[in-house]
């Protein structure tokens, strides 16, 4: 054994559904892999991590990223997510093709995996569905896959050419890659800032009715279901949204889908005061109400009935992933009027920390989080070397100290975007090591 390149975990709360492990557990990893795991390993001379009264799981994995590189550095790089998400204790992160160039060729993926070869996270690329997201011409799959491509995605626009999405899904399933779908009728989309319902009609903002998700989620779920391929649906925020894919999962269609924490945290009201959360601290309410833009997303925040029906999904497993949608913007495209504010906000290094929230309130079990964080992503992305801690696994780990409690500070925050909703919230745990091919890359060295 080299004791170079191994590690020793002594002490921590093992939790790992995959594995079917819920306690207290070592694990010794040995050349980036997870060499054994029991209830008691003795390894002298191995370097040794004492992680007595902290949870131990697999490294989580985001399904839905924007790293803004090639093309937006600016707002985001590779390096500065990919250090952002080890933060928040995600190992591997799956980057959405809406960069510029767009991720529609091989040599924007091959390129995005160039730069990640410096990320301390794991950097998967997801390419276009259509060149250039216009939903005209189907991208070279085959190349893709062969250059590094782990999923197909359109992510900030639908595909409206059915025709199209028919073949994209025919072809994504052949070459053993998901399709990411963003579901989006455009036209009932139109200019609309925010979500149809109370405050739009109160406030005189442009509506998004819940109906421009769930017909495209209706058509792809159709589409789906009569090729008998998988798909995944993003970012679903609606009761109607919900409701057609528990019943699609019923009628045995492969269909997966996942939450942002937005999404499960916050409604419509957050949009004119953000400060309605009991979870804010004092000193971030604002002295009057204000259209804060760190609330406009696609989609938008929903009604408090929408958050209650996706809270009860991701409990009841219509959803399976909670991922971020981590939307980097440059301070000054946030500082204008609502109207004009690009939607997006980031949550990468406040995603856990708030999954946990909903572990306390009892809504999730410890597992169901690692579940909903871990397992399934790494099924729906089709990785077999990560999602669990058995033996022969990948050493990606996540280390939570699950009673450490703090106030989010946007300042702090190792992405290069502040554009968070939930800047002043009081959390309760954290991650406190980061482990990614049995390597420790966060906290960070100096």
């Amino acid at each position: 054994m080299s004791e170079k390149n191994s590690i020793l975990l002594k002490n921590g709360r093992l939790l790992d559904p995959g594995a079917g492990r819920e306690g207290r557990y070592d694990i010794l990893v040995e050349e980036g892999r997870i060499k054994k795991v029991a209830s008691e390993i003795s390894s002298p001379g191995v370097a040794t991590l004492d992680v007595a009264d902290c949870w131990v799981m697999p490294g989580a994995i985001d399904l839905h990223v924007h790293l803004r590189e090639p093309g937006f550095e600016y707002k985001e790089t590779i390096l500065s997510g990919a250090r952002a998400a080890v933060a928040g204790g995600f190992t591997s992160i799956a980057c959405m093709a809406n960069t510029s160039p767009v991720n529609d060729n091989s040599s924007v993926t091959r390129f995005i995996l160039e730069q990640a070869l410096a990320a301390p996270a794991r950097v998967l690329p997801v390419a276009a569905i259509s060149r250039e997201m216009r939903g005209e011409t189907l991208v070279e799959m085959g190349d893709l896959v062969e250059a590094g491509a782990v999923a197909f995605s359109d992510d900030g626009k639908t595909v409206p050419n059915s025709k199209l999405l028919r073949h994209a899904l025919e072809y994504a399933s052949l070459f053993g890659r998901p399709l990411l779908c963003h579901c989006q009728d455009n036209a009932l989309f139109a200019d609309g800032v925010v979500h149809e319902g109370l405050v739009s009609a109160a406030h005189g903002l442009r509506g998004i009715p819940c109906l421009a998700e769930e017909i495209d989620i209706a058509r792809t779920i159709m589409l789906a279901e009569y090729l008998g391929v998988p798909v995944h649906i993003c970012h679903l925020s609606t009761r109607g949204g919900v409701e057609l894919v528990r019943a699609a999962k019923l009628r045995g269609v492969r269909v997966s889908a996942e939450v942002t924490p937005h999404h499960l945290f916050l409604d419509e009201r957050a949009v004119a005061d953000l400060s309605y959360s009991e979870d804010l601290d004092q000193r971030y309410r604002p002295a009057q109400l204000v259209y804060n833009t760190n609330t406009k997303m696609s989609p938008p925040l929903r009604s408090a009935a929408d958050v209650e029906a996706v809270r009860q999904g991701l409990a009841d497993g219509t959803i399976d992933a909670v991922a971020t949608d981590h939307a980097p913007h440059e301070a000054t495209e946030k500082a204008v009027e609502y109207d004009l504010a690009p939607f997006g906000v980031i949550g990468l290094e406040t995603a856990l920390s708030l999954v946990l929230h909903l572990v306390d309130e009892g809504l999730l079990s410890p597992l169901q989080m690692v579940e909903r964080l871990s397992l399934n992503p790494a099924h729906i992305l089709n990785l077999d070397d990560r999602g669990t801690l058995e033996p022969g696994m990948a050493a990606d780990i996540t280390v939570i100290d699950p009673d450490a409690e703090w106030v989010v500070d946007p300042e702090k925050f190792y992405s290069r975007a502040r554009n968070t909703p939930f800047a002043g919230w009081r959390l309760k745990g954290r991650v406190v090591k980061t482990l990614v091919s049995g390597r420790v890359v966060f906290p960070f060295d100096g």
